[in-house]
């Protein structure tokens, strides 16, 4: 069963929202999501600064079985570029929700993350 942290809030696209400040969030893929993509081999994410409303593709994330599109879950300007993943894309397999994050975001509404799936909605998604 894959591993769902109370703390995060999700998509139903498989993205999760990790809150680190007022208005800042860490957005990476789910433990379920690197599952059923199989090993990552290389994952394209946008350049600092730019920005991003709810639902637009932010980048895309390619694995042995299949190529997928990365939505954000929320609208904000793109802060920090985990860099790790050019060289290190595995980390998204290893540790999705940690060494393996994506993107940091600057939130347009800080209470948009509130709209997003909790990790019991997610869980009920996913089986």
């Amino acid at each position: 069963m894959a591993n769902v942290p109370g703390d995060l809030r999700y998509t139903e696209q498989h993205e999760y929202v990790r809150t680190t400040a007022p208005s800042t969030v860490e957005v990476g893929i789910t433990d379920f999501a690197q599952g059923e993509l199989g090993d990552v081999v290389y994952v394209e994410l946008p350049r600092v600064g730019a920005k991003f409303a709810r639902h637009d593709v932010f980048g895309t994330i390619e694995a042995v079985k299949a190529v997928s599109e990365l939505f954000s879950p929320v609208a904000g300007e793109v802060v920090e570029v985990n860099e790790r993943l050019d060289k290190e894309p595995a980390l998204v397999n290893s540790d999705p929700y940690g060494a393996g994050w994506m993107i940091r975001m600057k939130l347009d509404d800080a209470g948009e993350t509130e709209t997003l799936l909790t990790a019991e909605a997610y869980q009920q998604l996913t089986g």
